[in-house]
């Protein structure tokens, strides 16, 4: 069996499942956002099972953007209240994008089940688990009885060999996939390789969470010492790593050299075939520039930015908004000197936030405009306005893009 096969049987308490599947099986964790709380969305829940189980954060538009978004968060606070939940993320010190805070945090263990009802909630799959997004009757059932239900999927490997070059990223490594593959609606996906060696827990978070991209239904990590050394640091519960039988059965293995990868950019309103390289888009120029979110808003992220902008400003054309996945990497990345280099070269730099990314605010796009970002999503009207072209690059293309004024090769600032 694959990983997602493996744990969806462990934890079923079945021997072994297969494509096609349907199996019920526990809840480990459940993250409601600020949005689930939306007058539109949120129904009065009677009684939680396990109140340990559940984590609540406001990451979507905080601090709050609309009278709207803010008396969700109000009404957020009493369920937290009411049902003495714990780990709660409000705005101000423990602030950040959900996705980002099971990272910082370690709320994701190998072989556990994660459900959020945002689609990037994949992302944790990074720690050699099954997550994934669904939509608010699920997440409130799983609130209430911690279990969920999931038609197993088949499930496509990558095979990672090789290392990146300079001025490289797994966003980069992820376009390509994107532009090649296409989407994987219904399937899984599997990473592993010997590449995982040199990719940092962040580096192999942007694939998983841009799997999302790719219509997948769940996206792991084989385990390796550097990920299991990264959860035990955060968390003390006791886990069994999920490795795939030797003679598991994929829909295919496909070998990824990351070493042969050069910048690329999607092309706007789509990720799915449609990524070129940044040559192809070289000149074009930009309205805004943006770095952040689930996917690309780490410190590792951010310090890439900030090596780029070094000594230079950005230009008077350009608005740069850089956006930090949670409060803790900001604040990390003011104590490394980071912030203080992307505010000299002339980036705006915002709380942590889902914020422009999604088009909620701090940074939504008006008519006609171009924008270069580094985040999740590029489809047409997903930053503000319909007729807004978003292209997509990795960290070191849209500073190195803010910098010239059009999009431009990282290359030419990175050696």
């Amino acid at each position: 069996m694959t990983i997602a096969e493996k744990i969806l049987a462990r934890r079923s308490g079945q021997a072994h499942v297969g494509p096609g599947d349907l199996v019920t099986v526990p809840v480990d964790t459940v993250i409601l956002f600020d949005n689930n709380f939306m007058s539109n969305r949120w129904r009065e829940i009677l009684k939680v099972n396990d109140p340990d189980s559940i984590i609540v954060v406001f990451d979507h538009r905080v601090p709050a953007a609309t009278q709207q978004s803010a008396t969700a968060q109000r009404t957020g606070r009493e369920f937290v209240a009411k049902f003495g939940i714990k780990r709660f993320h409000d705005v101000g010190y423990s602030q950040g994008i959900s996705h980002q805070l099971v990272a910082d945090h370690g709320y994701a263990v190998p072989g556990d089940v994660l459900l959020c009802s945002d689609s990037h909630t994949c992302g944790a799959g990074v720690f050699n688990c099954i997550a994934r997004g669904v939509g608010q009757p699920d997440i409130v059932y799983a609130a209430v009885k911690n279990e969920t239900w999931f038609r197993v999927g088949e499930t496509i490997r990558y095979q990672l060999k090789g290392k990146l070059p300079a001025a490289v990223t797994t966003k980069d490594a992820f376009l390509q996939i994107a532009g090649r593959f296409g989407d994987h609606a219904t399937q899984n996906v599997e990473f592993g390789g010997p590449a995982l060696a040199d990719l940092s827990i962040s580096a192999r978070k942007t694939l998983t969470t841009m799997a999302a991209e790719l219509s997948a239904e769940f996206a792991t990590f084989e385990p390796d010492d550097v990920m299991m050394d990264w959860v035990r640091a955060r968390n003390g519960k006791p886990f069994d790593p999920v490795y795939p039988d030797g003679d598991a059965r994929y829909l295919a293995v496909r070998e990824v050299d990351l070493s042969t990868l050069e910048p690329l950019v999607a092309f706007p309103d789509s990720v799915i075939e449609n990524s070129k390289p940044v040559a192809a888009a070289a000149g074009t120029p930009i309205d805004q520039a943006f770095v952040g979110s689930c996917a690309n808003g780490t410190l590792e992220d951010l310090t890439l930015v900030a090596q780029v902008l070094q000594g230079r400003r950005v230009s008077s054309k350009v608005r740069f908004i850089v956006t930090p996945g949670s409060q803790t990497i900001y604040r990390d990345a003011v104590r490394a000197g980071v912030v203080g280099t992307l505010l000299d070269a002339g980036a705006v730099v915002t709380p942590a936030t889902c914020g422009a990314c999604g088009g909620g605010h701090m940074g939504v796009l008006g008519p006609n405009e171009t924008c270069i970002t580094a985040t999740t999503r590029n489809f047409k009207g997903r930053m503000g306005d319909p007729s807004a072209k978003i292209y997509m690059g990795s960290p070191a293309t849209v500073a190195a893009s803010a910098i010239a004024g059009v999009i431009t090769d990282p290359r030419e600032f990175l050696n």
